[in-house]
């Protein structure tokens, strides 16, 4: 089996990986184990998936789900290869997000896998978009998500998310502040959340309820809103502007702010001052 495995990112209680498969209907399917619980999206190819929760075949879109320390098989019967990112979660990080899902109980997978399913495809999108930008700040946001998607989709019928009370708008609203003070610092979801004196993943979704946006995109757009201010009212270069902001690679300001503003931030000065 031809199996390639990088560590994309990692954080107390997770690591992210992209795992790149070229087996094919010839290889041997080998037993494994788990280390930790893992949801990984696949994005790439197809395979047969076999642990103790079943089997199923598994396409892009699809998230495979496997408990800690339970054994699994994957193997090619019909095709050649397959591209996934693997999301390894602690216990404890799993039981923390499954806590603050209302309705779920339970934080052990009881099937194989999440079929492909419309839910699924802005996250699935974002995390694939985090890999081939090389996005480092993305990932302890997009574990929290992707451990939270999976737990409200396996307890589907369950009563929906209570509307955040003026005590978390008062905490979200601290953080918000927090934020503004220090939009040059890199800011993780672990301290917002304890700025906030909120669980991790509880903090993201009421974030997300109250502001309209994640915590990362929310701070994305936050400095690059500020590089915009400093490119029309300064005649700094680009990269301290870019550093400055909270931007720690050049490339990846240039790239996004031209997504954004459909420009270079070089041409967007020409045109704005």
């Amino acid at each position: 089996m031809a199996l390639s495995s990088r560590i994309l990112a990692c954080g107390p209680g997770w690591r992210v990986r992209d795992v790149i498969c070229s087996s094919g209907p010839h290889d041997p399917a080998f037993e494994e184990r788990h280390d930790g619980a893992c949801i990984a999206a696949v994005t790439g190819g197809t395979f047969r998936y076999r642990s103790s929760h079943g089997a199923a075949v598994l396409a892009p879109g699809a998230l495979l789900l496997g408990n800690d320390g339970h054994c699994f098989e994957c193997s090619h019967e019909h095709g050649v290869g397959d591209r996934c990112l693997s999301f390894r979660l602690a216990p404890e990080f799993l039981d923390m997000v499954v806590a603050g899902v209302p309705g779920a109980r339970c934080s052990s997978f009881s099937v194989p896998r999440l079929p492909p399913h419309e839910r699924l495809l802005p996250l699935i999108a974002a995390v694939e978009a985090a890999r081939d930008d090389g996005d480092a700040g993305a990932w302890e946001e997009l574990a929290l998500r992707m451990a939270g998607a999976v737990a409200q989709m396996l307890n589907e019928g369950k009563r929906g998310i209570a509307v955040p009370g003026a005590r978390d708008e008062r905490r979200i609203s601290t953080a918000l502040r927090h934020i503004e003070a220090r939009l040059d610092e890199h800011l993780s979801i672990a301290e917002l959340s304890k700025v906030a004196a909120m669980s991790p993943y509880h903090f993201l979704r009421t974030f997300r309820v109250l502001v309209g946006v994640t915590p990362h995109q929310f701070i994305l757009q936050a400095r690059m809103r500020r590089a915009a201010v400093f490119l029309r009212r300064t005649s700094d270069n680009v990269s301290a502007i870019a550093f400055s902001a909270g931007f720690g690679d050049l490339s990846t300001f240039n790239r996004r702010f031209q997504r954004i503003f459909g420009s270079s931030p070089s041409a967007y000065r020409a045109r704005t001052q």
